[in-house]
């Protein structure tokens, strides 16, 4: 049985001889894929030091120490998920924090050929070691009698920050100014830190660095679904350079039957490509390669060539592997579909972006070079669910100690009563305690975590919401049952609330001891309960239940669905008036859900509709009333401004709206009229009536100026939506695909099934491989030659979606495979990254877009 969770804790352990008595860091990428993993243990196991960050080094990382071995640490591991120069700046930190190092080992993802073939790389062919002797020189140039300025840990410190275009290797170290040699007469290489001067060796012993190749550095979400680390250089590479058929550099562009050759290969596709072949490598599998769009194609062929004749002679299982682009289908992943740990993602807030690549070099080159996903280390916040009993045990104990006080010592204890009230009011505040134990444990999901013999995320990955969540209650009632504790409540077995939850969350942690026996369902449980809680169920049953009227409305006419989508974008425009004159979230969707909406109706228009003389699915008066709600709404709704197609126009609407809303002046404080200057111009203007018509003139013309500018922002849009609901036209699937039963299913159930039932799917490409070529070229001519071979032959199949998938694909893979005449198949599900319908929204409408 293939497992991706085992193939790659084995791989840490090949690397057990480097990690020995060594501190370990891990950049941002790799903490988050060895969390998933649940590979810390493993590196103490291991005989590592200590595991630290990569990004926050501190001098104390060298102090804390798991081993029993008093020697200070000589030895640094650092694993990072990005290029060596994208890390380099966080390594040279490192080094010259952490003292009396003679070795440092690196692993990177990213091979030799890799760093070669991407564009911003300074390294060449022979990356590994001519980063090697250049890390050596930077540190030594950095601490040859330097001194090193308080912008060391700034990360706004510009020659901190990666190479422009066109530069030398030398940007990528510190400023020349905080280098200053100490003389010819210098014996000792001195780093001040502080003031104070700190020995970098033991000697001056000179630092020997080993760079090394460590491929799987990935995200299990089980043994066999898995996607890319968040903030690695293969998920943010970006899968598309802007021209007119590309939407997002995180998303392939939209597939013309010509795929990209040559120097028009995205950075982003040559790192797939070579991730997927060294995984395959690991696993000792020979891949026959099949793709599904443009950039799948390009990915084939790219790894088409990476495959040798030595690969021949080896023995391999042979398996299938289909890449498919995200772009053939943005409609699953943007709605909101029925499963329990899409609700989760969505509704949990994630972990802030660590300062990387992206950041750094601003938004113009991030969108060049490659794309921001979000962290998939969600917060799961216990102590907003756990803290409320405690809060109301801490009052009580309050209450008694200050009876105790006044009947003690009435005389001598008002300072201790006085520092009691203040505790109280504390308590009293909307923040938990700040030394609260609950507030300590926040953290994700670990699909390896093996509580009670189950593995909980695995389990309930390709559930649906409330099979998903009744299945987390028996595990609470067996949780409760296993620590002897009874509830005094009525538990109803096929039903799902939140009150029946977090009276058994409570009930489990309230015991020091219980709380980590079943710390997994805890977590679990209370990740749940946050997603069904009022305020996110509500918008997220909001959204589905609009998204299947605008699919009933898209079988009947265009005009029914255009109606529908002006509907949703007016409502919007009241929700977002009611809330800036209440200050509150009232509303159910903000013009922000009406747009991803609109995005939905246009595709299913695309589908079901042909273009029309506008240029798209639906008529120009359909889409004039369109254009005049979205009009409308955007100025009853300043604070939509910071969307991408508006940017610039923030001051502008909000002018816009303060004049033609004067009521919102009212609630200005009375203190501020005490600031106006009542001088003497002012004063002797008073009888001038023409300076009044003019400002109104003004006005006027400013708002005449805002509309017109307004209307071809929102010109854009739409012209941006056409391009959207062309997706499905160019390339010939839905020709073939219109008689299909399962046609509200997505696109990856619609080919498994038909490619494990053995019947072609237009637009499916074969990579021949090695053999394959061989046959062709040689053998073939003495009737030799080699059959196409079917996916469905494979007895193991890896799918992997360039662009990102979601839970909901998942669940419908998994029917496809059972639902098939060949069940026992083993199926590997992989993607770019994991998408919710906010992350389409930022790909499609957001900063991470080309609209």
């Amino acid at each position: 049985m293939v497992d991706v969770i085992k193939c790659c804790l084995d791989s840490i352990r090949q690397i057990s001889d480097d990690i020995k008595d060594a501190i370990v860091y891990l950049d941002a990428g790799c903490a988050e894929s060895f969390q998933f993993l649940g590979a810390f243990p493993l590196l103490l196991e291991l005989g590592a030091r200590a595991v630290c960050s990569l990004e926050k080094t501190s001098a104390l990382d060298e102090v804390v120490s798991w081993q029993s071995n008093p020697e200070p640490a000589q030895k640094v591991v650092v694993i990072t998920s990005r290029l060596l120069s994208d890390a380099h700046r966080y390594v040279l930190r490192c080094l010259s924090t952490i003292q009396r190092i003679h070795r440092c080992i690196i692993f990177t993802p990213i091979s030799e050929v890799g760093h070669s073939a991407y564009p911003d790389s300074p390294l060449g062919p022979d990356a590994f070691r001519e980063y090697e002797s250049l890390l050596v020189q930077d540190y030594e140039e950095l601490t040859k009698g330097g001194q090193m300025n308080s912008r060391e840990s700034d990360d706004s410190n510009p020659r901190e920050s990666l190479i422009p275009e066109g530069e030398g290797w030398s940007q990528l170290a510190f400023d020349g100014d905080d280098i200053s040699n100490s003389g010819p007469n210098s014996t000792a290489k001195v780093v001040y830190k502080d003031g104070f001067p700190v020995p970098a060796a033991d000697g001056g012993q000179m630092l020997v660095v080993n760079v090394h190749h460590f491929p799987l550095i990935l995200c299990p979400f089980s043994p066999r679904v898995f996607v890319l680390p968040s903030e690695g250089s293969v998920a943010e590479g970006n899968l598309s350079v802007e021209h007119e058929n590309s939407i997002s550099p995180g998303l392939p562009s939209i597939s013309t039957g010509t795929p990209d050759d040559g120097e028009d290969v995205p950075a982003g596709a040559t790192l797939t490509a070579q991730f997927l072949y060294y995984l395959a490598t690991k696993m000792d599998l020979k891949l026959e390669i099949f793709s599904l769009g443009d950039l799948s194609k390009t990915v084939g062929r790219l790894l088409m060539d990476m495959s040798s004749l030595y690969d021949v002679g080896r023995r391999k299982r042979s398996a299938g592997l289909l890449l498919i682009d995200r772009t053939l289908d943005l409609l699953t992943p943007c709605c909101h579909g029925d499963s329990l740990v899409d609700r989760i993602f969505s509704c949990l807030p994630r972990r802030e972006p660590t300062t990387s690549l992206t950041h750094v070099k601003g938004s113009q080159s991030q969108l060049k070079h490659g794309v921001v996903r979000p962290p998939l280390d969600v917060q799961i916040p216990l102590d907003k669910i756990l803290e409320e009993e405690t809060l109301g045990d801490n009052f009580q104990l309050l209450e008694s100690i200050e009876a105790f006080l006044h009947g003690w010592d009435s005389s001598n204890a008002a300072a201790q009563i006085v520092d009691l009230t203040n505790l109280s009011k504390k308590l009293n505040g909307e923040k938990p305690l700040q030394n609260s134990k609950f507030e300590q444990i926040r953290g994700s999901f670990v699909s390896t975590d093996n509580f009670h013999g189950t593995k909980y995320l695995e389990a309930v990955l390709d559930r649906r919401t409330k099979d998903g969540a009744v299945l987390i209650k028996k595990w609470l009632q067996e949780s409760l049952r296993q620590e002897n504790i009874t509830l005094n409540m009525k538990i109803r077995q096929r039903s799902i609330s939140n009150t029946e939850l977090q009276p058994m969350i409570k009930a489990i942690a309230k015991s020091q001891s219980s709380l980590v026996r079943n710390k997994g369902i805890i977590q679990l449980a209370a990740a749940t309960l946050t997603a069904l809680d009022e305020l996110h169920s509500t918008r997220w049953d909001g959204f589905s239940s609009a998204e299947k009227i605008l699919n009933v409305n898209a079988g009947d006419t265009s005009q029914s669905l255009a109606s529908q989508i002006s509907d949703l974008i007016n409502k919007s425009a009241l929700v977002g008036l009611q809330e800036h004159k209440s200050h509150s979230s009232q509303g159910l969707l903000s013009l922000q859900d009406a747009l991803l909406l609109t995005v939905i109706g246009y595709i299913l228009a695309g589908e079901n509709f042909p273009t029309s003389g506008s240029g798209g699915p639906f008529s120009w008066q359909e889409e004039h009333f369109m254009q005049e709600a979205i009009l409308d709404a955007i100025l009853e709704n300043p604070a939509v401004a910071r969307l991408k197609f508006l940017q610039g126009l923030a001051e502008e609407l909000k002018a816009n709206f303060s004049r033609r809303n004067p009521d919102e002046k009212k609630e200005e404080s009375p203190s501020q009229l005490e600031t106006v200057d009542f001088d003497d111009d002012q004063w002797e203007s008073w009888g001038d009536e023409n300076e009044d018509t003019d400002k109104t003139k003004d006005q006027a013309y400013g708002d005449m100026q805002l509309k017109l500018e307004l209307r071809d922002r929102v010109d854009n849009l739409f012209k941006f939506l056409h391009k959207l609901s062309s997706l499905r036209r160019i390339m010939p699937l839905e020709t073939k695909l219109n008689d299909d039963p399962y046609s509200n299913k997505g696109l990856l159930y619609k080919v498994l099934t038909r490619v494990l039932a053995k019947y072609d799917f237009p637009g499916l490409e074969y990579h021949s491989s090695t053999v394959g070529r061989l046959f062709k070229s040689g053998f073939g001519r003495f009737g030799l030659g080699q059959a196409k071979p079917s996916l469905a032959d494979q007895d193991i199949i890896l799918v992997f979606v360039i662009g990102g998938i979601n839970t909901v694909e998942v669940r419908e893979a998994h029917e496809a495979l059972s639902e098939s005449s060949r069940p026992d198949k083993e199926l590997i599900l992989g993607g770019t990254t994991l998408l919710t319908p906010d992350d389409m929204f930022e790909l499609l409408l957001g900063e991470s877009s080309f609209i």
